[in-house]
């Protein structure tokens, strides 16, 4: 997925997912839109019976289905998903996707803010001014 991103962060752009959303006989088509520092956003056509074998990500994912139907495995547990329906996962849990009928999804990552040290609380003694 390292292909250049559709919109460009520099100006405005309008696109129609639905005209941009790719199918191949056979596979799966994946074309990035957005790329920050931060996020990802990528478009996904699944033809028929096409699927992801189980993995993990390091970030949060939001996934939007836009089109068709099918199966996400959420740590084992197995979900059917359909035409406008929205899933979110959070960093580091396995998943795996199977079309279950021709669908397409919008899938949108975003790395997880970096934690910062917490300091032990201090006590600040004042000293009396005389």
């Amino acid at each position: 997925m390292n292909e250049r991103p559709m919109i460009d962060l520099g100006s405005e752009k309008l696109l129609s997912l639905s005209a941009e959303t790719q199918f191949a006989p056979n596979g799966i088509v994946s074309r990035t839109l957005f790329r920050s520092d931060n996020s990802r956003t990528v478009l996904f056509g699944f033809s028929e019976g096409q699927e992801l074998t189980e993995h993990t990500s390091t970030q949060h994912a939001l996934i939007q289905i836009l089109s068709g139907e099918c199966e996400f495995s959420l740590a084992g547990k197995l979900h059917s998903l359909k035409t406008n329906d929205m899933l979110y996962m959070p960093p580091n849990l396995p998943h795996a996707v199977k079309a279950t009928k021709q669908f397409s999804m919008l899938l949108t990552l975003s790395r997880p803010a970096e934690k910062t040290a917490t300091l032990p609380a201090t006590r600040v003694l004042l000293a009396s001014q005389p």
